[in-house]
């Protein structure tokens, strides 16, 4: 058994079952929460309904904790110096928050997604990168993934290797750091026009399925989701974000018994 299951109840409670002996930690000091996110401490834009940090955004509780002293800056860059720093916010919510796995607000935390994954007995996503293998799988062989990303530079081999990505040769992607108003989320600006920012994301997903053919687009930032819907109503592709994975991950750690009429 793992060691954050000991003594621990793991399961949903239901007023047939309410009555049974249950245990927790003696450390763990709330519950209930199936992910917790780990996101970058010093931001300054709007977090709209749709971003994953936007408590909104979700019919179930998630638990969020920020990574103290991280910029959009060092993360960007793959800062090696804040590993540790990232591995204690997530370590922190598996032992004191009780959380069943771990995501981030940012597809650049992939760079230390192995890393993460190492140092917690959860289930680890660190980017919503991490679900180009299984798109892969839905698509045609000739078929190919648009990941629209906010810093086109820093998404590299070596990130898409942390998040188990090995072969590129089927992946497109367009940066937004030059975009008018959504490169807000990288210059920290705390006032955008968000219909204008929705409209670059939108134009910019156009402009790759113009140019390849591609069988599914993916948001790599955590700012993006809420523009998902738009980009799907444009593309009529599939449209696979950080919202996709956390609740299909909160589905697998949280499943639930049926009951119903038969």
């Amino acid at each position: 058994m793992p060691e954050y299951l000991k003594d621990r109840r793991y399961g949903f409670i239901s007023p047939e079952n309410r009555g049974t002996k249950i245990a927790t930690l003696d450390h763990q000091q709330v519950s209930g929460y199936g992910i917790g996110i780990v996101y970058i401490e010093n931001v300054n834009y709007p977090l709209i309904p749709g971003n994953v940090v936007n408590a909104y955004t979700y019919d179930f509780p998630v638990r969020m904790a920020p990574v103290k002293n991280l910029t959009n800056d060092r993360l960007f860059n793959a800062d090696p110096t804040i590993k540790d720093d990232i591995i204690e916010a997530a370590q922190h919510m598996v032992r004191c928050d009780g959380v069943r796995a771990i995501c981030s607000a940012c597809g650049f935390f992939g760079n230390y997604h192995k890393d993460v994954a190492a140092a917690v007995d959860v289930p680890v996503a660190m980017s919503s990168l991490v679900q180009i293998p299984w798109i892969r799988t839905l698509l045609k062989p000739d078929q190919k993934i648009a990941i629209l990303t906010a810093n086109g530079a820093s998404l590299n081999e070596n990130l898409l290797a942390q998040c188990g990505v090995g072969d590129t040769k089927n992946l497109i992607w367009k940066g937004f750091e030059d975009t008018k108003e959504f490169s807000a989320v990288v210059s920290m600006t705390p006032v955008f026009d968000n219909e204008v920012a929705k409209q670059e994301v939108v134009d910019g997903a156009l402009e790759l399925i113009r140019e390849e053919n591609v069988g599914a687009i993916l948001l790599e930032c955590s700012d993006m989701p809420p523009y998902a819907a738009d980009i799907q109503a444009a593309t009529q592709l599939p449209v696979f974000d950080f919202i996709t994975l956390i609740k299909w991950m909160h589905s697998a750690v949280m499943q639930r018994p049926y009951a119903g009429w038969m």
